[in-house]
């Protein structure tokens, strides 16, 4: 079954690997594209990721490098790999292809200048998140213990994510800019949360925010990361990760959960989801639970009737 993988880090590993690994076939990438291919992943999300230790005015050169590594290591050495820059073009991957979207998590490459993110965004970026885990001058993040909500320039960047028909990513945002965020994002979604009643980290939802989140016609995309899935445990099997599935669908959510692995960006790994090459595991035991259309859901068709180009604003 196919899937859409909504967050991955593997730009940040070809980048810091300064040329020495393949997006082809590299062992060390969890999304390389042999694991893709026999995961049946058609569409991977890929996530230009900045660490915090980067100086400020060096930060948008990293970006630009890791943009860099997608045109020329993932997409210029292998033909069947196919650059989405468009909801539109979603529907245009082939038999055969893989397609490639570029997203931002977190405005730090930007500082306060807007025509970098527009730079961005021309370059391919269709999804962006305010923050990572620490505050930005866009808004908190959840690992911030001041917990503020969006600034006067996080609203700018909200309403340019509007006008361009960008997702704008919760999963990294403070509770206050989480409320703030769907307080005026016309395209709010999470690229990778779990249910935070189900295991209690910053980095997921609540029950309010999940239901929220639904009646605005988000997506929210479920990690693999075992942190994220049982509370304060390196481990976590499939049935453990399908129980966050189970708490979204419970608040109306079955027809808008989708997959969002964080692969190239954990250090721990649920049992038989270890890379995109085991990502059918899932699939398949989702498939003991729910029918084969609400697992096609799951997997690439919640995202696909709830993409900006076909949602409708509320």
């Amino acid at each position: 079954m196919e899937i859409i993988d909504f967050h991955c880090d593997a730009l940040l590993k070809l980048y810091e690997g300064k040329g020495k690994l393949k997006f082809a076939n590299s062992p060390e990438l969890e999304t390389n594209k042999e694991r893709l291919k026999k995961g049946q992943v058609k569409v991977q999300c890929f996530a230009i990721f900045i660490e915090p230790e980067i100086p400020s005015d060096q930060k948008f050169q990293a970006a630009l490098g890791q943009v860099d590594y997608f045109y020329k290591e993932v997409l210029g050495k292998n033909p069947e790999i196919k650059h989405i820059r468009s909801w539109e073009e979603f529907n245009g991957v082939q038999d055969g292809e893989i397609g490639a979207m570029l997203t931002l998590e977190g405005v730090d490459a930007i500082g306060n200048d807007l025509s970098k993110l527009h730079i961005l965004h021309q370059l391919g970026v269709l999804s962006v998140g305010l923050t990572w885990n620490t505050a930005n001058l866009a808004a908190d993040g959840a690992g911030e213990p001041r917990g503020g909500g969006l600034t006067l320039f996080g609203k700018e960047v909200v309403h340019f994510h509007n006008q361009h028909q960008i997702l704008t990513d919760v999963s990294h945002l403070s509770g206050m800019a989480f409320w703030d965020v769907l307080g005026i994002a016309d395209y709010p979604f999470a690229s990778h949360s779990n249910s935070k009643e189900l295991c209690d980290h910053p980095r997921n939802l609540t029950d309010e925010q999940a239901s929220a989140m639904f009646e605005k016609g988000g997506t929210i995309h479920v990690v693999y990361n075992p942190p994220f899935i049982n509370q304060e445990q390196t481990t976590a099997s499939i049935s453990d990760l399908i129980k966050h599935i189970d708490r979204f669908c419970a608040l109306g959510g079955v027809r808008q959960i989708g997959l969002g692995s964080d692969f190239d960006g954990i250090a721990n790994f649920v049992t038989g989801l270890e890379n995109a090459s085991k990502s059918q595991n899932l699939i398949n035991e989702l498939l003991k639970h729910y029918t084969e259309d609400q697992v096609r859901g799951f997997a690439f068709d919640n995202f696909m009737n709830h993409r900006p180009n076909v949602r409708k604003v509320k």
